[in-house]
């Protein structure tokens, strides 16, 4: 072995460590909502979205402002706007919630709203027709060296493994979101943390494909 390959093989082996060794933080993504300017002022006339809290990716918020989600068989209260505004309006509930109101949702990544089901969201001073409704795809957000360290590229599936107690699970089909102004955070929703037994300070970890 010349001396160019055994230094490409010493970086693979380091590359493949580090990616071993990269403690992903979990956040878990309660039901929410995404609205439009156009929609929220429809739906909280003569107000401005206000800031509640701070979310981890640096761009998004949680507001003050929550609508209730109506469906053919019941309503969720409190559903949290997400700022900033998008450029269309979307509905994010945990697949048990869906089915709880009578919404087929299909599983999808943010922003794949064609053929998705509409909902009725009200709040004390009107109400409207979104459509849009889905369930979250579990996904990774990283940052572009993050990406370089688990050698994966934007809208890879990868699998990881997340050890809490007394439960190991394995999550297949997490999609991989790098983005320059994104910090490195798995997203699950309700049902798939209650399942893995997530904590405040559960972690993931990649898991190698098989080939």
């Amino acid at each position: 072995m010349n001396e160019e390959k055994l230094r490409e093989l010493i970086r693979a082996i380091i590359s493949e460590e580090n990616a071993d060794n990269l403690a992903i933080p979990i956040g878990v993504s309660n039901h929410h909502i995404h609205l439009t300017p156009e929609d929220f002022a429809i739906l909280f006339p003569g107000q401005e979205i206000t800031m509640k809290s701070k979310l981890k990716q640096v761009a998004d918020f949680a507001a003050n402002q929550t609508v209730t989600v109506v469906g053919p068989k019941g309503e969720i209260r409190n559903v949290r706007l997400l700022g900033p505004f998008r450029a269309h309006s979307q509905i994010e509930l945990a697949k048990s919630e869906a089915r709880q109101i009578g919404v087929e949702a299909p599983i999808r990544l943010s922003g794949d709203l064609d053929g998705t089901p509409s909902v009725l969201v009200k709040t004390p001073f009107a109400e409207l027709m979104i459509q849009g409704v889905i369930v979250a795809k579990r996904h990774i957000h990283m940052s572009l060296d993050d990406a370089k360290t688990l050698d994966v590229k934007l809208g890879d599936s990868v699998s990881v493994e997340i050890k809490t107690e007394q439960r190991t699970t394995l999550f297949k089909d997490v999609i991989a979101r790098p983005r320059h102004d994104f910090l490195l955070e798995m997203h699950l929703d309700t049902d798939e943390a209650n399942a893995a037994n997530i904590g405040k300070n559960s972690v993931a970890h990649l898991v190698k494909q098989e080939e």
